[in-house]
C-alpha cells in the first residue's frame, strides 16, 4: 500500500482516537457547568454515543459488503465531523446526547472498516505490521488528546468546546483527503463487474511495489473467485464461521465494558474523589504516553507470533495497570494509567486484525461490523456501570471490576 495513502488513514484513525479520549476529559468540565455533579445522566449521554457506535457500525459496515469500503469511509468521516462540530455546540445534555449518537455512528463504523480496507490491500505476512503503521498515527490522537485538553478545559470556561471543535477540524481534513483513495481491489474483483477497475488499482500498486522493490513475481489467479450475491451477513451465521462469530463478540464485548469505561469515566471519577480537575486530567494525560509505546512494541510483534497469543498478553497487562490504578496512590495513578494505556496501544490494532482476518471477503466488513457493533454494548454498559460501582462500593472495586472484564477478553479469545 502506498506511504500516501497510509497517512491519509492515519490521520483519519488519527481523529478516530482523538474522539474516543476528548469526551472523557470534557465530562468533569460538563458535569460542573450543567450542574450535574455524578449524575447517572451524563454517563448515559456517553453510554448513548456507544450505542451510536455499535449501530453504525453494523449498518454502514454492513452497506460497505455491498457498495464498498471507499464510500462507506467518506461516509463515515462526514458523520463524525458532523458530531464533533455538534458536540461543541451543544447547551444541554439532550443536545450533546444527539450529537454524540451522530459521532458515534461514524467514528463505530470507521474503526472495523479501516482495518478491513487495509487487510485487503496488504499481504498477509506483512498485514500486522502494515496496520500497526496506520494505527501508529491514530494512536498518537489518543496520547496528544489529553494534554491537549489539560491545557484547555481546566484553563478556559469554553475549553471543553475547543476541544471538540479542534477535532471537527481534523475530521473535516481527513474527510477532504479520504476521495483521494481507491476502492478496495478484493472488494471490486468479488463483485464480478468491476474487474476492469480492480486491475486499474492493481497497476497503480505494482507500480509503487516495483519503484521500492524491484521486479515483482507473477501472481497466482487461480484462487480468484466471483462471489454469488447474497446478503453478506448472513454467511456468518453458516459453518465454519458462526461460532467464531459468537466467540468474537463476547470478546469484543468483554474488551469494551472496561475500555470505554476508563476511557470515559476516569477522569470524573478522579474529580469526584477529590482530586481538582487538572490534576484528573493529568494523571491520564502522563498515562496516556503507553498508547504509541503500545503500538510501537506491536509494530516489531504482531507478526511474529500468533494474534490471539499477543492478545491475551496485552489484556494481562491491562489488569494489571488497572489493579495499580485502583490503588488511587499518586505514583500509582501514574503507573496503572501508563500500562493500561499501553495495554490499549497494544491491543486495538491487532485485535482489530486478528477478527478481520475470522471472516471471509465477502461479509468481511459485516463480520467486524457486527462483532464491534454488539461489542459496544459492552462499552455503554461499561460507561454506566463503573460510577454506580465505585458509588456502591468504592474506587477501588469499580476499577478492579473493569481490570477483571479485560482480562476476561484476554481468556475467551484463546479458544477462537
Amino acid at each position: 500500500m502506498p506511504t500516501a495513502f497510509l497517512a491519509i488513514i492515519g490521520l483519519g484513525y488519527f481523529f478516530t482516537f482523538y474522539d474516543i479520549s476528548d469526551i472523557g476529559l470534557a465530562m468533569p468540565a460538563i458535569a460542573a457547568q450543567f450542574h450535574l455533579g455524578t449524575s447517572t445522566i451524563l454517563f448515559i449521554a456517553l453510554s448513548v454515543g456507544l450505542i451510536g457506535y455499535g449501530i453504525g457500525s453494523y449498518i454502514i459496515g454492513s452497506t460497505a459488503d455491498v457498495f464498498g469500503r471507499y464510500r462507506s469511509m467518506i461516509l463515515t468521516m462526514a458523520l463524525t465531523a458532523l458530531g464533533s462540530f455538534g458536540d461543541a455546540i451543544s447547551v444541554n445534555v439532550p443536545e450533546l446526547t444527539i450529537f454524540r449518537f451522530i459521532t458515534g455512528l461514524g467514528l463505530g463504523a470507521d474503526l472495523n472498516l479501516v482495518s478491513t480496507y487495509i487487510s485487503e490491500f496488504a499481504p498477509p505476512s506483512f498485514r500486522g505490521k502494515i496496520t500497526i503503521y496506520a494505527f501508529l498515527v491514530g494512536i498518537l490522537g489518543q496520547a496528544v488528546t489529553p494534554f491537549i485538553g489539560l491545557s484547555l478545559v481546566p484553563v478556559f470556561y469554553n475549553g471543553w468546546r475547543w476541544l471538540f471543535g479542534i477535532g471537527a477540524i481534523i475530521a473535516v481534513i481527513a474527510l477532504i483527503l479520504r476521495f483521494e483513495l481507491p476502492e478496495s481491489p478484493r472488494w471490486l474483483a468479488t463483485k464480478g463487474k468491476n474487474l476492469e477497475k480492480a486491475k486499474k488499482v492493481l497497476e497503480m500498486m505494482e507500480a509503487n511495489a516495483i519503484k521500492k522493490v524491484g521486479k515483482l513475481p507473477e501472481p497466482d489467479i487461480s484462487a480468484v473467485v466471483v462471489e454469488e450475491q447474497k446478503f453478506p451477513t448472513l454467511y456468518l451465521f453458516k459453518r465454519p464461521y458462526s461460532s467464531g462469530l459468537a466467540l468474537l463478540i463476547f470478546v469484543w464485548f468483554f474488551w469494551y465494558i472496561g475500555n470505554y469505561a476508563f476511557l470515559g469515566d476516569a477522569a470524573t471519577l478522579l474529580s469526584s474523589a477529590g482530586f481538582s480537575i487538572g490534576k484528573s486530567i493529568l494523571y491520564i494525560a502522563i498515562g496516556a504516553v503507553g498508547y504509541p509505546v503500545g503500538a510501537l512494541i506491536m509494530l516489531y510483534t504482531a507478526d511474529k507470533m500468533e494474534r490471539k497469543y499477543i492478545i491475551f498478553i496485552d489484556t494481562v497487562v491491562w489488569f494489571i495497570g488497572l489493579l495499580l490504578f485502583a490503588t488511587k496512590i499518586s505514583t500509582a495513578l501514574f503507573a496503572g494509567s501508563f500500562l493500561a494505556s499501553m495495554a490499549l496501544g497494544m491491543y486495538l490494532q491487532v485485535a482489530y486484525t486478528f477478527t478481520a482476518e475470522n471472516y471471509p471477503t465477502r461479509a468481511r466488513s459485516s463480520g467486524s461490523a457486527l462483532t464491534d457493533g454488539i461489542g459496544h454494548v459492552g462499552g455503554a454498559f461499561g460507561a454506566i456501570i463503573l460510577p454506580i460501582i465505585v458509588t456502591a462500593f468504592s474506587f477501588a472495586v469499580g476499577l478492579s471490576f473493569i481490570a477483571l472484564t479485560g482480562l476476561i477478553a484476554g481468556i475467551l479469545v484463546l479458544v477462537v
